[in-house]
């Protein structure tokens, strides 16, 4: 089940990906959350402070995705996957890499070559990051998701060192000739990972 939640609050949306995962049944449907976030650094169950360098007036909220610390902000297209691993036959790091193949993907569709690295999750271009994962898996269910930045203020990502690594360059889709809405990219996005996801032998 797809559901656009628009400009949405993080720690609302927190509380409810979790109060969600909480309730599920072996037969709640799956969901896929699509949504923006107003400006906020976000910190991963271990991440050290000593990754936040100047925040401003920016709010830092500490929540239990893995990873260090990213930023969300307006024109970033946030993607929580609410799915059930189990039922679906996937681990984590299946799942990770299906979430990065559907970025992949989608911006091979737009004449973008994008890659993956080891030991550091998330989608490139050249040597800059452009989409973020981070997730949490409870009673075999996933929730929190990836990122991908579209058309945003890239600023905020130079008060931090971005995913724990310090002079780490991002990009965005707009700096690479791709002139898509967020809404385009959101239902770019859901096709390429609904076609993911139904691939037999994910």
């Amino acid at each position: 089940m797809l559901r656009r939640l628009g400009l949405a609050d993080y720690q609302k949306v927190w509380r409810d990906m979790q109060s969600f995962t909480a309730a599920r049944t072996a037969t709640t449907p799956d969901e896929l959350w699509l949504l923006e976030h107003p400006p906020v650094f976000t910190l991963g169950r271990n991440a050290k402070q000593e990754h936040l360098l100047d925040t401003g007036n920016i709010p830092v909220i500490q929540v239990d995705r893995g990873g260090q610390v990213t930023y969300h902000g307006p024109g970033q297209l946030v993607a929580y996957t609410l799915l059930d691993l189990n039922r679906r036959g996937l681990g984590v790091q299946s799942l990770v890499k299906l979430l990065e193949q559907a970025v992949i993907d989608l911006l091979a569709g737009h004449g973008v070559e994008a890659h993956r690295r080891r030991k550091a999750p998330g989608v490139y271009v050249d040597d800059r990051k452009i989409a973020a994962l981070g997730l949490r898996i409870r009673k075999g269910c996933s929730f929190h998701g990836l990122c991908l930045n579209v058309d945003m203020d890239l600023a905020p990502f130079s008060m931090i060192n971005p995913c724990g690594f310090a002079g780490l360059q991002v990009t965005r889709m707009s700096d690479l000739g791709i002139s898509a809405t967020l809404e385009q990219v959101a239902s770019e996005f859901h096709q390429q990972l609904e076609r993911l996801l139904d691939k037999p032998n994910k």
